[in-house]
């Protein structure tokens, strides 16, 4: 094994980061929680590279992995020291470090930690200073190796690997496995390199997995844990040969996801940014650290969380003036802030097979759309409206007047029933701009549900003659853009990402977005297991979680649906004509909890309890979310029961001393003990919320 010196090291909050060299050069990164510091030993592993990547014609990686991964090529490898400068400016300290191959092509590794975060930033910038193009086939945004630098290098039973599949109305199920359950232990030679790669492809980021992972040292108490944050393929890995395991991540390969990328001589590349942490505890506490880093229009903590209404499990696409002005009235004085028109209120015939062209239906608004957003604005509720901006419907008179402004694949429209913009184009760009950011404007819309409901895939015909993977990223960016520029030329205008629910609850487009939608799972009984895997994920104050009323609903069930929401952030939908004085009753109690607690919602951080609780489709058992802001002591238990035989108590170990409010339905014995709150369960699928403070 190569000798390690230590290259610098630097306290980040309560981490300890420190760039290690080794006797040819290379350089690699470690982190660990500070306070246990002197109990670690990075330098007892072989040095992960800093950056992986892999150029077109170097050799490829051995040990049986070409094909499987391209991580740890001649690439990386012959990548070398060449300086390291930091910088501190207000608040943010940026470590620049420089490595440099013989062949004058270099690789800048950025690390941005900002004071007070429990969590720190890194990317990768490619720059050819050679005499001749180069071609990219991969190049990470993270590389982390020598884990586990506590106690037995050989971590085979005590290293715990996480990360979050997800499916549509079934997002972010959390999987766990040891080394051994992956099948990641090395060979008896070390020879031979173990992945266990995972990725997503396409322009739905959130869909099979979430780009995260997680790895726990269950002996040592420490978790490390990573985000990408991307809008288009990327790809994750666990790597073992040796005894130390690696964790990379990045943009999809060439291998993985078609990408490659042309650099010319004085030409570079950056890659998305990767969210990393270390910290005390296991997977609930760890994971919520990286949300530090979550910042965007949603995370302020100024602004109480709204309370949403959106129509469309109430019209159920076909929103029109008339029923507008109905669903308002039957609104007012129920402490609604914002009212969303949904899906339907375009075409001229067929609203589902005229997404793009964003005509106002006449005969649904015949004074025009303007006029009900009047009405929900003069109610005192902020209008809001649903777009699909970046896909048209193959039918569409866009799409079928100006193909050419659709992304294509080796010549071919891209086309799944529907069709994508191409916002590379500016003609794609002035159209919408008039068609989406001039409507709003024009018709006094203070919120945005921006909805996609299908996925480019494999990507689409770079215009700069590199893979399909090449130009996906680049049109996705350039849709973020114009989510950018929507916020610029609308202001005040409040943003909702959904895409077909949670599809692409990813840090880059949660950073574009006021709230996001949680998930389509609107009237499952699962919701509340979903809205609380997805704390571990994105931040609560963003989740948007619908509680769809019905008039055949218990008072039990109306209880039920509206708990689930204090999961994140309340929107209502349903039979809210038709709702008796008793439900309105539940709701308005559950408004006014909401209220109280939202606090708690935004600044909080959670931790997860129950038992059974293993099929999102038919939870069984029970659980609970207990959400405590650390700064004034405040927490929020939200509990649910699900199928099956129930305890008859259950207690969560919560630190209070008071409890200030309850929200339930069935009369449950509710108390302080010494080891916590104490809750009787009474009834399968029933709900219940208690306030407390210290």
């Amino acid at each position: 094994m190569k000798k390690l010196t230590l290259l610098r090291e630097f306290i980040f909050g309560d981490m300890l980061a420190e760039y290690w060299t080794d006797e040819e050069g290379r350089v690699g990164l470690t982190f660990v929680p500070a306070a246990l510091a002197g109990k670690a030993d990075p330098a007892a592993h072989e040095l992960e590279p800093l950056i992986q990547l892999y150029l077109r014609g170097d050799p490829l990686p051995g040990g049986y992995a070409n094909g499987l991964t391209t991580s740890g090529a001649s690439s990386s490898y012959g990548m070398k020291f060449a300086g390291q400068t930091v910088t501190e400016e207000a608040g943010l300290t940026v470590v620049e470090t420089r490595l440099r191959d013989e062949r004058g092509r270099s690789v800048r590794h950025i690390l941005n930690y900002w004071d007070g975060d429990r969590a720190f930033a890194v990317r990768s910038i490619f720059e050819n200073d050679s005499d001749a193009p180069v071609v990219l086939e991969s190049l990470s945004s993270f590389s982390v190796g020598g884990l586990t630098p506590f106690g037995d290098t050989r971590a085979t039973d005590r290293m715990i690997l996480h990360r979050a599949r997800s499916w549509w109305s079934g997002e972010g199920k959390i999987e766990s496995g040891s080394l051994v359950d992956y099948h990641l232990e090395p060979s008896w030679s070390r020879h031979g390199a173990r992945c266990e790669k995972f990725f997503q492809i396409g322009s739905m980021p959130v869909r099979h997995y979430f780009p995260f992972l997680a790895a726990e040292d269950r002996e040592a108490g420490v978790t490390w844990a990573a985000q990408i944050a991307c809008p288009s393929s990327w790809q994750m890995e666990a790597r073992r040969q040796r005894d130390e395991l690696c964790l990379t991540g990045g943009l999809a390969d060439y291998e993985t996801g078609h990408w490659s990328k042309t650099v010319k001589p004085g030409e570079r590349f950056e890659t998305p940014s990767a969210y990393l942490t270390v910290g005390e505890g296991g997977l609930d506490p760890v994971s919520q650290r990286l949300q530090d880093l979550h910042r965007g229009p949603g995370t302020r903590k100024d602004e109480p969380l709204a309370v949403l209404f959106n129509e469309y499990c109430t019209t159920w696409g076909n929103p029109t003036e008339k029923n507008v002005k109905k669903c308002v009235d039957a609104l007012k004085g129920h402490g609604i802030d914002t009212f969303v028109i949904d899906a339907g209120w375009y075409g001229k015939k067929e609203w589902w097979a005229s997404v793009g062209d964003w005509d106002v239906s006449e005969a649904k608004f015949p004074n025009g759309i303007r006029k009900a957003a009047e009405i929900i604005r003069e109610a005192g509720m902020r209008p809001g409206i649903w777009f699909e901006m970046e896909n048209a419907t193959s039918g569409s008179e866009v799409a079928k007047a100006h193909p050419d402004w659709m992304l294509h694949r080796n010549g071919f429209p891209v086309n799944t029933g529907r069709m994508f913009f191409d916002f590379r184009r500016p003609e794609v760009r002035d159209y919408l701009r008039e068609r989406v950011i001039r409507f709003l404007g024009d018709n006094g819309f203070g919120y945005l549900k921006i909805d996609y409901n299908d996925t480019i895939g494999l990507g689409c015909d770079d215009l700069t003659g590199d893979g399909l993977g090449e130009g996906l990223r680049q049109n996705q960016l350039a849709a973020q853009d114009f989510w950018r520029a929507i916020r610029k030329e609308v202001p005040g205008i409040q943003i909702e990402n959904c895409a077909s629910g949670g599809h692409r609850l990813e840090p880059s487009m949660m950073a574009l977005s006021d709230y996001a939608s949680f998930s389509d799972a609107h009237e499952c009984v699962h919701i509340p297991v979903i809205a609380a895997h997805l704390h571990r994920l994105i931040r609560p104050e963003q989740s948007q979680i619908w509680a769809v009323l019905r008039k055949t609903d218990s008072i039990r069930r109306i209880n039920y649906s509206l708990v689930n929401t204090l999961l994140g952030v309340m929107c209502l939908s349903g039979d809210i004509f038709d709702l008796s004085p008793e439900q309105w009753e539940a709701a308005d109690r559950a408004i006014a909890f909401y209220r109280k607690v939202s606090p708690i919602i935004q600044s909080g951080e959670s931790s997860f309890f129950g038992e059974g609780v293993e099929s999102f489709a038919h939870p069984a058992g029970w659980q609970a979310a207990a959400r405590r802001d650390r700064k004034t002591g405040k927490t929020l238990v939200v509990l649910h029961t699900f199928e099956g035989p129930l305890p008859e108590r259950v207690t969560i170990p919560v630190k209070a001393g008071k409890i200030d409010a309850i929200l339930s339905t069935e009369g449950n014995e509710i108390r302080l003990t010494e080891d916590g709150l104490e809750i009787e369960l009474r009834a399968n699928f029933e709900a219940v919320a208690v306030s407390l403070s210290e």
